[in-house]
């Protein structure tokens, strides 16, 4: 028996939500028409104060032996990476920035201060993670495969311990945890990615930590002389306090109270139009001013992010007014909380049980709806009376035919808009080196010709079908093979 739409749970009938749909597309044509000088400016400015950080906390450090000159250096330091990995690196490396033509900010040349390579990130975070999101079996980022966040996550006695290694432990290793995460090492074991390809990822990741390990606890320590061991110091606490602070963002804008999780029958077929009311509802945004914002990579406006992944981060602030007043015209909920709020994770549009034991902090990776507890603990073995009972088990998916293939195409050339002329569109079955795109057994393949002078090289088939920039790199493009 196939789950409830997610739309049809908010009895929004299909019409409606493709209303939806084509309303948050205005809105994001608008932001497109109107980039420009502005945002060229925003980021450029950005980069300079952070290198301007950067620079003064590394000074600071080399004579570090000072008690204020640690203070001031660390903290430098510290902005300057928190800068670095949420408004700078995350948002390059989703290509926001990519209609500037500019090779040293784009998401295909970008690199960051970060242990795991940016190809491997933009796999599991661009292509899985925002694709999927929340929905139990496709988002890996739901609990990260250590925690368990959803009633319909299986459980396992290791979620006992969870309160421990959920927060205490992976908030301060936070950078070494994601670069662990993206190998896939479960993948391996599973059958869905082979030996050679995960150590060949390994040994890509193990360079990047090794100039990593290199850059800030060997080279700027030994350039800091007499001061090296609190430059160490210094170096250290910068990247912990980073760390935690991205986990901690991370976590407030997926699990907290109001945000959903979601199962594989629930967006069977699932239209562009529930596909944003999907990201919607399995977002949340944090209150906060300007200087939040900034600092969380405008990742506190979590649901216009996920609605509009691609457009500049500077625009999330003055778009989210038009976002949330179209949540309350069709009655989606619009989930904003701030940090210091208790957090849950619920499962599909409804409410919470009351009295539940469930309003757990997300910072330590313990949420549920209906669980008898939190999720660490087993699920009970029948329901109580303020909770949904239990559904049966998805049946297993098909796999695609050739019908079911033609009519994906079908769908895509819909959604995608139309490109001039410059490269073909083909269906392949996926296989080592494909990017899915909406379909865990075909994939679309774009043949693309970098454009004269453009840094794209031809990777705009990287980006998710449906939230293309028309704008980008066009020109190099051709029809859909068979579909004009």
């Amino acid at each position: 028996m196939k789950g409830e739409p997610v739309a049809a749970a908010l009895a929004l009938t299909p019409p409606e939500a493709d209303a939806f749909g084509q309303e948050l597309d205005r809105i994001r044509a608008d932001v497109l028409a109107e980039r420009g000088a502005e945002d060229t400016r925003y980021i450029h400015t950005l980069i300079t104060v952070h290198r301007a950080l950067e620079a003064g906390g590394r000074a600071a450090l080399a004579v570090s032996l000072l008690p204020p000159a640690w203070l001031a250096g660390t903290a430098m330091l510290t902005t300057a990476k928190i800068l670095e990995n949420m408004e700078l690196g995350h948002n390059i490396l989703h290509g926001q920035w990519d209609w500037m033509r500019d090779p040293a900010i784009h998401s295909t040349t970008w690199e960051w201060d970060f242990p795991t390579p940016a190809a491997a990130w933009k796999h599991t975070h661009n292509d899985l993670h925002h694709t999927w999101t929340n929905v139990v079996g496709r988002d890996r980022d739901l609990g990260y495969v250590a925690m368990r966040m959803s009633e319909d996550q299986p459980w396992h006695p290791v979620h006992l311990l969870q309160p421990l290694y959920g927060g205490p432990l992976l908030a301060p290793l936070f950078e070494w945890a994601i670069a662990l995460y993206d190998l896939e090492p479960e993948a391996v074991v599973q059958g869905r990615k082979s030996v050679r390809a995960f150590l060949g990822d390994l040994a890509g990741m193990a360079r990047k930590a090794a100039r990593q390990c290199t850059k800030d606890y060997v080279l700027f320590p030994l350039l800091a002389g007499p001061s090296a061991l609190p430059c160490l110091l210094g170096n250290l606490t910068a990247n912990v306090t980073r760390n935690i602070w991205a986990h901690t963002v991370i976590f407030c804008g997926h699990f907290p109270l109001g945000a959903e999780s979601f199962t594989e029958d629930e967006i069977e077929g699932e239209s562009r139009g529930e596909w944003y009311v999907r990201q919607a509802l399995g977002s949340a945004n944090i209150d906060g001013g300007p200087l939040l914002h900034i600092l969380t990579g405008n990742l506190s406006h979590q649901i216009e992010h996920h609605l509009f992944p691609d457009l500049p981060s500077n625009r999330y602030a003055e778009i989210a007014p038009r976002v949330r007043k179209l949540c309350e015209k069709y009655s989606i909920p619009y989930n904003h909380e701030t940090p210091a709020h208790s957090h849950q994770l619920r499962r599909g549009p409804w409410p919470a049980a009351e009295g539940s034991h469930t309003r757990i902090s997300a910072a330590v990776g313990t949420s549920s709806r209906s669980c008898a507890g939190p999720c660490m603990m087993p699920p009970p073995a029948r329901p109580t009376p303020h909770r949904r009972p239990p559904r049966t088990p998805p049946s297993p998916r098909p796999e695609l035919d050739e019908t079911s293939a033609q009519r994906w195409r079908r769908a895509v050339a819909e959604a995608v808009p139309r490109p001039p002329a410059g490269a073909t569109v083909s269906m392949e079955h996926c296989g080592p080196g494909k990017t899915t795109l909406g379909s865990s057994h075909w994939s679309m393949v774009f043949s693309v010709a970098p454009c004269p002078g453009c840094a794209c090289r031809g990777h705009i088939c990287e980006r998710r079908i449906g939230l293309f920039d028309p704008t980008l790199c066009w020109p190099s493009l051709a029809r859909a093979e068979g579909e004009q």
